[in-house]
């Protein structure tokens, strides 16, 4: 399996590997989802790191309970519940859940204004990019959880309204108001001219993917090891015998 590309197997095979412990169906699902699963946790955390923990702990609870996925909805939207679960168990630790679903008052929704640079090819403007890309993410930050959450998947990954609103367990009605609203907010504090930045916001490079799936491919072997022959455990140890 190792030769096959993600594009060659369908969901469905992939699960049944997933199954088997086959643990080069877990780094190719990995592979796969990382970015938008890490964007997810990190749109309620707002740490890169903390992210990067939530995944991996999501990861390993997902492969131990594979024979739960019913197919009711796609793989990588079973997943990113996992996700967010995990990052609101751990954002429970600071605050509580009620606070972190409750809209700001509008009073307390604008920024401040960004002064647009010219546009240009110049090395000034390069940095001015990278500049307001900063910017950009830092006012995503600052929108009310549940508009930050709409935005980073409807606009950063470009999942659409019903993705989005099944992925979050929300009425596509509700995804849709949250998602104008954060437009508003980032708009009065952006302006239009910075709409251009948003595909390149929370970049996911290469190195943080291969961290991320190595990290979480050391673990299954470790945990899987610690389980032993417990039945309930089976899919772990057969990730573990594939390691060898």
């Amino acid at each position: 399996m190792a030769s096959e590309g993600a594009g060659a197997l369908t969901e469905g095979v992939i699960v049944e590997r997933l199954r088997q412990g086959d643990r080069h169906a877990a780094a190719l699902v990995m592979r796969r989802y990382n970015r938008t699963l890490w964007r997810v946790a990190r749109g309620i955390l707002r740490h890169d790191a903390d992210a990067e923990d939530a995944v991996q702990e999501a990861y390993l609870r997902a492969f131990s309970r594979i024979g739960e996925f019913r197919g009711d909805s796609s793989l990588g939207t079973w997943l990113g519940r996992i996700v967010a679960n995990e990052a609101l168990r751990r954002l429970e630790r600071r605050r509580a859940a009620t606070e972190f679903f409750a809209a700001a008052p509008e009073d307390d929704d604008a920024l401040h204004e960004v002064p647009d640079p010219t546009p240009s090819h110049t090395p000034e403007h390069l940095a001015a990019r990278r500049e307001i890309r900063g910017m950009v993410e830092r006012a995503v930050d600052r929108l009310p959880a549940p508009f930050r959450m709409v935005f980073i998947l409807r606009i950063v990954e470009q999942m659409s309204i019903l993705e989005t609103a099944d992925m979050l367990g929300i009425p596509a009605a509700t995804a849709k108001t949250r998602l104008h609203r954060a437009i508003a907010q980032l708009r009065r504090a952006l302006g239009e001219e910075l709409a251009a930045t948003f595909d390149d916001a929370f970049p996911f490079g290469g190195s943080r993917c291969d961290r991320l799936t190595e990290a979480v491919m050391h673990r299954l072997g470790a945990e899987a090891e610690a389980i032993g022959g417990n039945l309930s455990g089976s899919a772990m140890v057969q990730y573990a015998a594939t390691a060898r």
